[in-house]
């Protein structure tokens, strides 16, 4: 399995999670400001065009319905009919503004994406090993350019010979800079980005036009946003509506003839307003484009609405052990000392012989001396005049000479027969230390010191996978979303236990190959459920290609990019936990608005059907539960109301519903609680104020 290793230290991840007090987390919403409403009105404006709003059959009609409506309104003056004329027109013009706000809020995300992409003069590699200069936008895929410190990375590619420190701090936020380099799993580069030292060569893996900077301002502007599966069927679910109250609105016109009473067309119109599902209708669209927009905001980008959708559904979650449920590195949890020697000894010892030791177990042995024992863990000068063996894949060991003394610490195989060698024997005790540490799926490093030609054991370090803290809650708070949770691991089957049972997952691969992966993720979907994965290396793009939802780390190669659905551009493993809750968000925002909007329908036929046909049926005025004062003014306010609640929602549709873990019973009770019996509630409310000053208009009254 494929590992992700930034840098030595464990890099410090933003957070995009809001606390609670139940000690549990939830997802934030997007950040809404109101201004915002104000400078998105001339993009709002631009969207008055027919041919935008013909996609929305819902918000079409209710142009259809304003235009007609301004011609009655011409052809027979009245305070009455402009009055609901103008409002109609607010109704179309507030649902413009909901999406122009969505869009509008990844503007400035777009505009420092731009800067960026700004072009580039890049160093073309000749096939004679000479370069030539030629722009960022000539070069084609395949092509090799060179780039040294100081210079921008023209274009996404992969790092095909050389090393070097990449600063990418200008598309993922982070300030630290990060390896890159040829072969393995951390070779992608992204263009933009500044090398900041060495020199590699990278091959071109996009075109023009195509790279992932280009593909978020697109993403962010909304410009490449296609309606989602989900999206498509509410629409068609509209639509139908819509039909439906059109008919029977029409139908209302024969009616109200037969029985002696001729029917305004404005009031027929607005009735019609009023009762299809324009509040969902309008806010639809805003609801997808904010949705990515807040994977956008966590510098996830995703390839389709879709894959949002799909992770809102996630059954079964695949993670990768290293990386994601543990540390990147196996790190130094514990001493045992060999009979006779004490443990400060030990770690002494320890201490010393990992001085010298680069790698990232060597240097959490120093750690640990330091939190346990206090010892500084920077050579004093005294240490400095010795001489330090480093670690190497040869020896397996590292150490220091010091005053005679040969300390020794490394994998216990080659300590034990550097000590043999000679001449001297390891205590049974040691060696069933070592046995107990490996069998339990850890690893075992011995220390061992020879002074006066005599070799001594001192004991044994046990280094372990550590499970990241608060990961075991995370899993908890997916079990309770329903979610199976799968660790897949290269790692023994004992190793694996061992950390599944730490880690609280529901099951786990171990020894996973390419094609196991793959072959589970396929039993999972066979069974009917979707999955979710992430990945960073090639033998992982066949899983990521198979599974419904997939994440590749930024780190990682085209081919593992290429085949995932969504890309992390902070090669961040656990945050899929986070994609899963914010497809959760989206769905639940969706499915609230709507419950919201159609009981909002609901609640306003009491306020129109009453002073329709209190004239023809005078017994309908008991339906009058809000004393509406005129047929007029009941229709004018429950028109007002409409559009104004399309604005009073865009914040919530904006930020998005906010999401708890829990059941599906649970979330569907809040669910209609808050929004159902608020939507039916609400324009009660809402339509008595309203009346209580259109009232007051002269011709209303």
């Amino acid at each position: 399995m494929s590992t992700i290793t930034e840098s030595p230290h464990e890099p410090a991840q933003r957070e995009h999670v809001s606390a609670r007090g139940d000690g549990g987390t939830a997802v934030a919403g997007g950040i809404f400001n109101a201004r915002q409403l104000v400078t998105s009105l001339p993009g709002a404006f631009r969207k008055l065009d027919p041919r935008h709003l013909a996609r929305n059959p819902v918000m079409f009609v209710v142009l259809i319905g304003s235009v007609v409506t301004t011609l009655f309104a011409v052809a027979d003056p009245s305070v009455f009919g402009w009055a609901v004329a103008l409002w109609l027109w607010f109704t179309v013009l507030f649902a413009n503004l909901a999406e122009s706000v969505a869009e509008g809020r990844g503007k400035a995300q777009a505009a420092s994406l731009r800067q960026v992409k700004r072009d580039t003069t890049a160093r073309r590699l000749l096939a004679d090993g000479a370069t030539e200069e030629v722009s960022g936008t000539e070069l084609k895929v395949g092509d090799r350019v060179v780039v040294v410190a100081g210079e921008v990375i023209p274009g996404d590619g992969d790092v095909v010979e050389g090393i070097a420190t990449v600063d990418e701090s200008a598309i993922t936020g982070e300030s630290a800079p990060v390896v890159r380099e040829s072969g393995g799993d951390r070779c992608a580069v992204t263009g933009g980005t500044t090398v900041l030292s060495d020199r590699i060569v990278v091959r071109i893996s996009s075109a023009p036009g195509e790279s992932f900077v280009d593909r978020m301002i697109a993403l962010v502007e909304g410009a490449s946003r296609q309606k989602t599966p989900n999206e498509i069927a509410l629409d068609i679910l509209l639509a139908s509506l819509t039909i439906i109250f059109l008919l029977a609105v029409v139908a209302i016109g024969p009616m109200g003839q037969y029985a002696g009473q001729e029917q305004d067309p404005i009031k027929l119109i607005a009735l019609l307003v009023c009762l299809i599902p324009t509040t969902i209708g309008a806010l639809l669209s805003a609801i997808g484009i904010a949705g990515m927009d807040r994977l956008v905001q966590r510098n996830v980008l995703a390839m389709s609405g879709r894959a949002v959708e799909a992770a809102g559904d996630i059954d079964t979650l695949l993670m990768d052990k290293t990386g994601t449920i543990t540390y990147g590195n196996r790190r130094a949890t514990a001493f045992y000392p060999a009979p006779g020697v004490a443990v400060a000894d030990l770690a002494e010892a320890a201490r010393l012989s990992s001085l010298a030791d680069g790698t990232p177990e060597g240097r959490s042995i120093v750690d640990l001396c330091a939190d346990q024992f206090g010892m500084d863990p920077t050579p004093s000068s005294a240490e400095k005049a010795g001489e330090f063996v480093p670690f190497t894949a040869q020896t397996r060991m590292s150490g220091l000479d010091l005053d005679g003394r040969e300390i020794r610490k490394g994998a216990s195989d080659s300590v034990i027969a550097w000590v043999c060698d000679i001449g001297e024997t390891v205590d049974e005790v040691v060696s069933r230390t070592v046995d107990d540490i490996a069998q339990g799926g850890a690893t075992p490093l011995v220390v061992a010191v020879v002074e006066s030609g005599r070799a001594k054991v001192l004991g044994v370090i046990e280094l372990s996978d550590v499970v990241k803290p608060g990961i075991a809650e995370r899993f908890a708070q997916l079990r309770a979303m329903g979610i199976r949770t799968v660790m897949v691991t290269g790692d023994n089957p004992l190793t694996a236990k061992a950390i599944a049972d730490q880690a609280g997952v529901d099951d786990f691969l171990a020894e996973a190959t390419p094609e196991q992966k793959l072959e589970l993720i396929r039993q999972e979907q066979e069974g009917g459920r979707l999955v979710a994965m992430t990945g960073d290396g090639t033998n992982d793009a066949p899983a990521l290609a198979q599974s419904d939802v997939g994440v590749a780390m930024n780190t990682g190669t085209s081919a593992a990019k290429e085949a995932g659905n969504m890309v992390d551009l902070d090669s961040d493993p656990t945050k899929l936990i986070e994609i899963v809750e914010i497809g959760k968000q989206l769905l639940i925002t969706r499915g609230a608005l709507t419950t919201f909007s159609l009981a909002n329908d609901l609640a306003k036929y009491f306020a129109i059907l009453p002073a329709l046909f209190s004239g023809i049926y005078p017994q309908l005025d008991t339906l009058n539960v809000m004393r509406l004062a005129t047929p007029e003014s009941a229709i004018l306010s429950a028109v007002i109301f409409n559009a104004l609640v399309i604005v009073g929602l865009i914040p919530l549709a904006l930020k998005g519903v906010r999401y708890r873990p829990s059941s599906a019973s649970k979330l569907l009770g809040r669910n209609l609680l808050i929004y159902g019996v608020g939507g039916v509630v609400s324009p009660f409310v809402g339509i008595w104020l309203i009346d209580q000053v259109v009232r007051l208009i002269p011709g209303i009254g």
